[in-house]
């Protein structure tokens, strides 16, 4: 790995911001070209990125263009996705079919959490994995995480096996009690598992800050864009291998492969200055949503959750009094073509496959009573 920065391909440009699987491909090829004339070589995409295009997009922008040994790549088995021991090769075949590849350099299993880890158990993932990698159709096993430290404790301890695991860490979540991104580095340290660092930016929260916030970044450094302090301070720490990053225009993948070319950690007083910005944001971040999208696929409703917590978050960091926000006009337009807010079943499914165990259902009232009930 020649770079710690990686292409995540979970928010790839869109031909239709309204479609995830519109995959802009001729973009997503410059990106692609872009990235590796830069010098980094780090690909990860998972079964259902982009409505289940992710893979198959990875096969017409990377692997029939590049040889082999030109770039590393990634994917994940997730629970949500196998109910037999057969579908795991299903899924696993049909990735490599998707992707053009024979091996995987890094295979994950996906969101291992409280629940998913007695599906894992139960169709005895741990064993499917680690005989993939003997038989070289895997170089290095691991997984991703959305759950406590202990429960993070708790898997390394049963599965020593696993190389590495893929943690959210950025500077917001740091701290969080649910999250808990500074126990869990502590827990892979202590077990000493390198770690992929996830969602540094959080969904793009962290590039689009409260204007005190932004400030603040933009005073100490001109020159450095308010997404690079995010990432900065994930591959800062400790035991970080690698940081992933969900670049979706060209703008993003050359500012973030500018700053990564050469880098330097955040010294003391630039962690000063996050701490002062941190308090700053969680004085105007109504729903800590990641954007990641689990939540939509399967709704019966076809309800936009994270476009509409994106919506209200911005709604709620708006200024008090103005007589009109745009906010409102947006959410109209997006229920001409998704369910609203208020169209809620309350069926719950939203809630179990969320990595952020959010309380869904409630911020959707939340959202419906603003935009729907003539509040704004």
């Amino acid at each position: 790995m020649k770079r710690k920065l990686g292409f995540g391909l979970m928010r790839l440009p869109l031909l239709d911001p309204n479609k995830q699987s519109s995959i802009d491909i001729e973009e997503t090829k410059r990106m692609v070209d872009y990235f590796i004339a830069e010098g980094y070589t780090y690909f990860d995409t998972a079964w259902m990125y982009c409505g289940f295009k992710s893979e198959k997009a990875v096969k017409e922008v990377l692997t029939t263009r590049y040889p082999r040994n030109a770039f590393t790549l990634t994917t994940k088995l997730h629970s949500a996705f196998i109910k037999t021991k057969e579908d795991r090769d299903k899924i696993f075949d049909t990735q490599r079919e998707n992707t053009g590849v024979e091996y995987f350099d890094y295979y994950l299993l996906h969101d291992i959490g409280y629940d998913s880890y007695k599906i894992y158990n139960e169709l005895d993932c741990f064993s499917w994995i680690s005989e993939k990698k003997a038989q070289g159709l895997v170089k290095h096993i691991g997984f991703s995480f959305h759950d406590n430290a202990e429960m993070l404790d708790k898997v390394l301890t049963e599965h020593p096996e696993f190389e590495f695991v893929q943690l959210q860490v950025n500077y917001l979540d740091w701290d969080n009690a649910g999250i808990q991104s500074r126990k869990c580095c502590e827990v892979a340290a202590k077990h000493g598992k390198p770690i992929i660092v996830m969602e540094p930016v959080k969904g793009g929260t962290l590039a689009n800050l409260p204007e005190k916030a932004g400030n603040m970044f933009k005073s100490y450094n001109p020159q450095m864009s308010i997404p690079s302090w995010a990432i900065r301070f994930a591959a800062s720490q400790p035991n970080v291998m690698l940081v992933l990053s969900g670049m979706s225009n060209m703008q993003q993948m050359q500012d973030n492969t500018a700053f990564m070319k050469e880098f330097t950690p955040l010294n003391d007083e630039e962690l000063k200055i996050i701490k002062e910005a941190v308090d700053i944001i969680n004085s105007n971040i109504v729903i800590p949503c990641t954007g990641c999208s689990y939540c939509t696929d399967g709704c019966p409703q076809n309800i936009a959750i994270p476009k509409y917590f994106s919506l209200y978050n911005a709604e709620m960091q708006e200024l008090k009094g103005k007589f009109w926000t745009p906010q409102a006009e947006y959410y109209d337009r997006l229920t001409a073509v998704y369910g609203k807010a208020g169209e809620c079943l309350e069926c719950g499914q939203c809630e179990t496959v969320c990595p952020q165990h959010l309380p869904i259902i409630k911020h959707l009232k939340e959202v419906a009573q603003r935009f729907e009930n003539g509040e704004n």
